[in-house]
This record gives structure tokens, sequence and C-alpha cells, in this order.
């Protein structure tokens, strides 16, 4: 180490670290792999194998590494101990050689970043050069923001300068190489703070507290603890940190340092330390002893401190007479050789594990990649084109129909049969009788086979009644003021005729009511597509840019969608005037359902029940009469219409209610009869063609020029349609920032898995 460069005489060296390396080569393969492993930066993502040499300021720490690897550390200005240095130790029939880099791994604001190694300047191939291209690395460290090229050819005064950063997780990165170089990788971390002074800051503490145990709360980091005999060991910062982290003391390996500086009458306690009695650990404590400030000014060479170091233990009372199975704790040399037995056999160790590892936050981090939007185009107006065409497909998909249970038209239909079911109880209610009458109005068995009527058991007599909602009074219509309002409303018609204006009074009592269902039917519809839309707007758009694109699409679709409701909401006021006035040519239909209806008002009257069997009526099996018995009713009228008959006159059963009384309520009875059968024939009018209407302007129809629209509003084909593209498919600035981490994240694991192949090739 050991001297600065104006007095290091490189002559005096003969060797440095362990001069006669036996490692084997599959440990030195071991060690490299490793060592390219953390060039990678795969260390942030998992636990590599590696030495941290850690200790409080002042402990000894950087003579320590200086006799280890043979080289000078700065001692100016205190930069030696503010950013991580690490030191790649391997052996080699080449001449030695130093090759410095920055190894680069957080941005000038501490994000992580590209992991990029540096290279700072030529090989070194001359020791006394190493203490100076160090001290300037370290400057470009501390200054990132800075071409660090700056510091490689800058006045030695110039780089006094104050620099932007106190601390840094940015390494100093020392590759050497040689003969006798041991075989050996490790980081010196900065020296552990105990306290700041008026010009330094006070979170620096913390700043240095936080880094080192960054490094050493990984399972897979070999603690190098740092202890300085000539203080107190219960007031050394790094022994507490290393507890808290390795509390078994299974990973830790002690260096006690400066044994030359115990006060007289003390050395039994760090004795105790030696024999493994004091805070025992499993690779055990050791002691070195370095060259003073003074034999480094003097410009002693790393061979005689060695010397020195070894003339001390030996003649030095009580390290001299120590017993000798505890020999091998002290010096250099031993702890250099057992550092390198500790490391490769843990790299061995953890080699499948590292692999297994490795595959598996690959895995992680592609699922966790796959999950992110998709990357934004380098042809953003093809992209957002791309986009718009699929909407457009999907969305003509859905409005044409599609087998799914949650389909646009699977949802509609329920609200079209509501909205049929909500037209047929408009039903004029005609009561064949009299309010005073407190009869039920039986069920109309031809309407027994209507779409959605109650359906009566098989065999039930059509005389039984069939449960029917209750109905508000108001809406009863009873005969007697059918009757009154048509003779009310007589002007100048014959006797027995009544004028049109009675039934299109009635007609258009139960047409007006027709709106409300309409515009309800009208409005679910409405509700049920804006809502379909904006799904589909998320499903195709909202991953898409910052959401300036999905938020412009949504205003469009949707002002597209009210432009086909209007459309639709004309159409149905059309048909709503159109049903203002009573027409059909459906005359058959009409006239059938009229008869039906004046037959069956006519039964609900005082003959009813004999109007009811008479068409009801089957001709009996037999004529025969047994004269015992009275005549059952189905006999009776075989009777009467056999004798009719032979007077020449041939009629059915169901003509001999003509026969009754005239009923004084006939002409009542026809316009009920007549409105109701309107009724039948406009309501199922009218429950076809508004959802037709719907379905033609609104549902099929929302399809029409939506494409061009969204075209259109998005500018997509004007002279800036690049720029309007490229900003909305432009991601979210925490999506790029995601991106940019988990493809560095990749790019490393990536790296780290070339890295181990090359092991087995």
């Amino acid at each position: 180490m050991l001297t600065s460069p104006s007095s290091l005489d490189p002559s005096k060296d003969n060797g440095v670290g362990l001069s006669d390396s036996t490692l084997s080569q599959h440990r030195r393969k071991m060690l490299d792999l490793i060592n390219r492993l953390h060039m990678t930066g795969v260390q942030t993502d998992m636990d590599l194998p590696m030495i941290a040499v850690i200790g409080s300021q002042s402990a000894g720490k950087s003579s320590l590494i200086e006799s280890i690897s043979g080289i000078t550390l700065p001692r100016s200005a205190g930069t030696c101990t503010r950013c991580p240095t690490e030191c790649k130790l391997s052996r080699s029939e080449d001449a030695w050689k130093c090759i410095v880099k920055l190894h680069i791994t957080t941005g000038p604001s501490g994000q992580p970043c590209d992991v990029v190694n540096i290279p700072f300047g030529s090989p070194i191939t001359d020791k006394a050069d190493v203490e100076d291209r160090i001290r300037r690395a370290q400057r470009a460290i501390l200054n990132p923001t800075t071409n660090a090229q700056k510091f490689l050819i800058e006045l030695e005064d110039q780089t006094a300068e104050e620099a932007e950063l106190s601390f840094s997780k940015n390494c100093v990165s020392l590759e050497i190489s040689g003969k006798d170089v041991a075989d050996l990788s490790f980081v010196d971390l900065p020296g552990l703070i105990a306290s700041v002074g008026s010009s330094g800051k006070t979170g620096d503490i913390d700043l240095v507290k936080g880094l080192v145990a960054s490094y050493i709360e990984k399972p897979s980091c070999v603690i190098l603890l740092t202890v300085t005999c000539e203080t107190d060991f219960e007031n050394q910062g790094a022994h507490h940190l290393t507890k808290q982290y390795d509390p078994e003391g299974k990973r830790t390996v002690g260096v006690l340092t400066k044994p030359d500086r115990i006060p007289d009458g003390e050395e039994g306690s760090w004795m105790r330390f030696i024999r493994n009695e004091q805070e025992p650990l499993v690779n055990h404590w050791y002691c070195v002893k370095q060259p003073g400030s003074q034999m480094l000014k003097d410009g002693i060479s790393w061979a005689e401190a060695r010397k020195q170091e070894n003339d001390f233990f030996a003649l030095t009372q009580p390290w001299s007479t120590v017993e000798p199975q505890y020999q091998k704790f002290l010096r250099t040399s031993n702890l250099t050789e057992r550092l390198s037995t500790i490391l490769s056999e843990l790299i061995a160790k953890r080699l499948p594990e590292i692999h297994k590892e490795l595959s598996n936050i690959l895995r992680k981090t592609r699922d966790e990649m796959r999950t992110l939007p998709k990357a934004p185009s380098t042809d953003p107006v093809g992209e957002v084109w791309n986009v718009v065409g699929q909407f457009s497909s999907h969305l003509s998909r859905r409005l044409e129909g599609t087998p799914d249970e949650d389909g646009i038209l699977q949802t509609i239909r329920p609200h079209q049969q509501a909205f049929k079911r909500a037209v047929r109880a408009t039903a004029p209610l005609f009561i064949p009788w009299g309010e005073d009458d407190d009869r039920e109005l039986p069920e109309a068995d031809f309407l027994a086979n209507e779409e959605d009527e109650p359906q009566k058991p098989q065999g039930m007599a059509p005389s039984v009644l069939i449960p029917r909602s209750p109905t508000p009074k108001s809406e009863e219509i009873y005969i007697e003021d059918v009757l009154n309002h048509a003779q009310r409303a007589r002007t100048r018609e014959l006797p027995d005729n009544y004028p049109f204006i009675v039934q299109q009074t009635y007609i258009q009592e139960f047409t007006e009511k027709w709106e409300m269902p309409s515009q309800t039917l009208f409005d679910e519809v409405h509700n049920i597509l804006k809502n379909d839309l904006s799904i589909l707007v998320h499903e195709h758009f909202g991953k898409m840019g910052r959401g300036g694109a999905l938020h412009s699409v949504l205003m469009i679709v949707n002002e597209h969608l009210d432009a086909a409701a209007k459309q639709a909401k004309e159409k149905i006021d059309w048909l709503l005037e159109l049903e203002k006035a009573p027409t059909t040519l459906n005359v058959h239909y009409y006239s059938d359902y009229k008869t039906k209806f004046l037959g069956y008002y006519k039964g609900c009257r005082d003959h009813g029940e004999l109007t009811t069997k008479l068409q009801n009526y089957r001709a009996p099996a037999t004529t025969h009469m047994n004269p015992n018995h009275g005549q059952t009713f189905q006999q009776a009228v075989h009777k009467a219409l056999a004798g009719l008959t032979e007077a020449g006159l041939s009629v059915q059963a169901g003509d001999l209610p003509k026969l009754l009384p005239v009923d004084p309520m006939e002409p009542a009875l026809i316009i009920m009869a007549g409105v109701r059968a309107y009724f039948q024939v406009a309501y199922k009018r009218f429950a076809d063609m508004v959802p037709l209407a719907i379905d033609y302007e609104i549902v099929r129809g929302l399809h029409k020029g939506i494409e061009q629209a969204l075209l259109d509003g998005l500018s997509l084909t004007g002279p800036d349609a690049h720029e309007r593209c490229k900003q909305m498919v432009q991601e979210p600035s925490t999506v790029a920032s995601k991106r940019t981490e988990l493809q560095k994240k990749l790019d490393r694991l990536h790296a780290a898995s070339s890295e181990l192949r090359k092991l087995f090739v």
C-alpha cells in the first residue's frame, strides 16, 4: 500500500497478496464468473456471493485493503471513503496491470439506470499511478453530471473542488491482475460515520449506514468486519450493524487492526477474540498489523510491510506465544488465503441456486412486463388506425348479434318483451254489465294462446276464471257508460247508428298510453348501448397513451350515439302520431276479433251461460232417449236443431242465441267489440314497429358512420395526423418508467444468463 506515488519504489515490490496462489482452475472460473455477474449489475435483482469490507472510520480498513491488493488508496480529502471500491484480484501469467472502470448503477438523482461499466483511462502498468487514478475516478463518481473524462485530464489542484454528492452507490472498479496477485474479489464500503463536523451533513450518517446495510443484508454477502484495537470494542458501530444482519456470526470474518496500539495490560481482552471466546464467529477472528502513518510517509514497500508484520507477531507478546492452533489467525497472508477459500466455496455452493433463482426472476419479470400495455409503435398513425378498425369491427359484431349471454341483443330482448307487455296492458277493460254488478269478468278463451297470456290448465272448463292482475277501478269501462257516451255523441245519424268519434275516443285513450312504454324502451336501449360502447372503448383504447385518446373517443362515440338516438326518437314519435288516426287494412283479422269479442261480451250478459253452452255444444253420439229419465241439455239442443231442420231451417247451435230477445245494450256491445278488436290489431302492429325502429336507427344504425366519425373526430386524416397520433399513443410516464425499469432488469438478467452459460461451454 502503502506509499504515495512520489515515494513508492517499485523495485522494492516483491509481490502482492498471495505470492503463490494454489487455487484450482475451477475456483478461478468461479471467481471470474461472479465478477462478470457483478459487472452485469444483476446483484440488484438477486443475491450474489461477495465480500464486503466494512468498519468505522479510522478502523484501519483502507490499510487492510492496501495490504491485500498491493496498491495504494487515496488518503487526501477523504474521498477514499465516499463511494464503494470494487477490487477484483486475479492471478495471471501476464505482467501486472490495473484497469479502472466506473461501475454505474444509479443516475444523478439516485434512481436506477442502465448498468454501465465505463473504462476510466487506459490500463495502468505502473503501481505508482494507481492512487492518482483512483482519486480521479472517485471525483468522477461524486460528480455524475460532469463528463468523467474531465477528471482524467484536469490538473491535480482542481480535483479538490467541492463534489456534487457527498456519497454515492456507484463504484470505482479495480481489475488487478499479475503473476503474484491473489484470486480474490471484494468491495470496500465507506466507513461508518459516528458524527459529522460543522461542514458536514448530518444526513450522511444514515446515508452511509443505509449504503452498507444494502450490501450486508444479503445472505450471500461475506462480511469482512474491521475492528481497531485502539478503541473500545463496544463503541465501534460496525460491529453492532453486523450483529443486526448476521446475529449468529455465520458469514462474518472479523479482523482486528492496529494491535500495536493496544494500551498496556489490555492485550488479554483482545486475545479472547483470536481464541474465538469473545463474540465468536463461525469463520473466526483474525489480526493484522499494517504500517503506521510515518512509515507510509517514508515510503515503505509492500514486501517490507509484510516482513514487519511477520516480525511483529513473531516477536511481540502475547501474539508470539499464542497457542499454535491460533497462529493461523494472525497476519494478512492467512486472512487473504481464508477469504479466497470462503468466497470460492460459497460460489460453488450457490451456483445451482443462482441458476434457479435467475430463471425464476426472469420468468416473473417477463410476466410483469406482459401486464403492461403494449409498447408505443414506431408507426403511431398506423397503430391508431388499426385500433379504430378493430373497435369498429368489434362493435359491428356486437350490434349484429353474438351468441353470448351478455350480448347486446340478449340484453335488449327482456326490455322489448316488457315493452310489449306494457302496451298490451293498456287494452281497454270493457265490462258488459252495470257497475252495481259484482260478478268477475271471465277470461276470453280465444286469447288463451296469445303470447305471454296466462294459460289455463288442460281440461279446465271455459267458465273457470284465470286470475288477472288487479286493475284500477278507473280503468274499467262499464257498458252503460259506453252507451251513454254513444248517445251523447249522436248528431244527425239515423236510428241505431252512432258516430265513429265514440270508437275513436276510446282508441285514442289507449294509444296515448303507449308513449310512456315507448320512451322507457328507448331509454333502456340507449343506456345499454352507451354502457356497452363505454366497455368497448375502454377495451380498445383504455391502455392507449396517457388517457387522452380514451377521453376523445368516448366523446366522439357518445355524440354519434346521441345522433342515432335522435333519429330513433323521431321515428318513435312518428309512429305514435300514426296511431292517433285509427285505420287498418287487416280487415280479416279485425273482423275475426270483432266477432269473437262480440260473442264474448254477449256471453257475459244475462243469457251468458246459455250462450256459452250453445257455443260449446257437441252433438250426442246417439239420439236414443231413456224414457225413464229427463232430457239432457245436449239432447234438448239436438232435438231443437232437428226440428228446425225438418222445417227447412238449417242452423247451428251457435245461431240459437239469436232467437233470444234483443239486448237493449246491443249498440254498446258492438262498439266495445269494435274497439277491443282494433286494439288487438293496433297493439301488435305497434309492438313490432317501435322495437324495429329502435333497432334500425340506434342499434344497427349505430355502426353506420362511426368509423368515419372517429377518423374525423381524432383528425387522423389531416396534415398533423402523425403528431396527433404520436401524442395519443405516448404512454403515461409511470408506465414508461415501469417499462424502462423492467427492460433494464431483463437486460441485466439476460446478460447474467449469458455469463452462466459460458461457464459450461
